[in-house]
């Protein structure tokens, strides 16, 4: 994530952020039309404020949490999907049937231009592989023609991202890596089949913040987490469940929050209503973060 607002900045501008939600962020939903429509917004989130990677946890080892794991990955790995590219890399399945009322992203990797005389030279695009021949290999990357890989065979079906560098005649391109993109280039799904405490333990961040309403008023610890973004490469948001915060689900692994994290934050002190839906916290808390430490260096 990068919390600056000007793109020419270079504040925390390369440092790669991520948000962890649980498997069970639908369950309070029973029909999927609002299924899809929460997961909608989790993914505008993301996009909004520039999250590297969403992860999902398994929130509860008394139930199974597969359906509703897959459910979430799907969608939000579609909605992240650049639209002329969702034929070819996902399948008409019923987790996808309400996927209309998911919100555009309108990220820089969703270009609406569709022809070749649009394309420049150094643009960046997302591709999938459709066929390869002695002369490489053929990317549909959105236009009315696919763009050449030379001299590279690569397996069909496989998403890229290139950078376009030829167009008179030939559209040719070169893959490309998302390090090297200047701009934000949309999130990764990662759907963890494992809880939060041994998620934690198997990945390495530097940075780890857990929300609840029981933690330290975000006032109270701003400076000390903005000196330790300074600092980290890598940097973990974790959310709770509709029925069970983030204590909760410590305790249900054995294990207490407190010593899982860097820090445990209440985001919305003194809040109105008895609950905070997962989606309205991630809203609120990654607003607060990118007003908080827009001007870190």
């Amino acid at each position: 994530m990068n919390y600056v607002i000007n793109r020419e900045s270079h504040v925390l501008q390369k440092k790669k952020f991520s948000i962890a939600i649980p498997a069970s962020v639908v369950s309070d939903t029973p029909h999927l039309r609002e299924k899809t429509a929460k997961v909608g917004l989790i993914g505008r989130a993301a996009a909004i404020f520039r999250i590297d990677e969403i992860i999902i946890y398994m929130d509860n080892p008394n139930v199974k949490q597969t359906a509703d794991m897959n459910l979430v990955a799907t969608l939000l790995a579609y909605m992240e999907t650049p639209q002329y590219l969702r034929k070819r890399l996902f399948k008409l399945t019923p987790q996808l049937k309400y996927a209309g009322v998911l919100p555009p992203l309108r990220t820089s990797h969703h270009p609406l231009k569709r022809r070749i005389k649009d394309l420049k030279v150094g643009e960046y695009r997302e591709g999938v592989t459709v066929s390869s021949d002695k002369y490489g290999t053929r990317v549909d990357i959105g236009v009315e023609k696919t763009a050449l890989i030379p001299n590279r065979q690569i397996v069909k079906n496989k998403r890229l991202t290139v950078k376009i560098t030829r167009i008179d005649g030939q559209v040719e391109a070169a893959i490309a890596s998302r390090e090297e993109i200047p701009h934000y280039w949309g999130y990764n799904v990662a759907a963890e089949r494992k809880m939060l405490g041994r998620l934690l333990k198997e990945k390495a961040f530097e940075l780890t913040i857990a929300t609840s309403k029981y933690g330290v008023p975000f006032s109270d610890v701003a400076e000390n987490i903005g000196r330790r973004l300074e600092k980290a490469e890598n940097t973990l948001l974790i959310f709770g469940a509709p029925t069970q915060g983030l204590y909760e689900i410590a305790r249900l692994e054995g294990l207490a929050l407190d010593d899982m994290v860097d820090f445990v934050v209440n985001m919305i002190p003194m809040q109105g209503t008895e609950t905070v839906r997962t989606e309205e916290a991630i809203m609120a808390t990654l607003a607060i973060f990118n007003i908080a430490f827009a001007s870190k260096v």
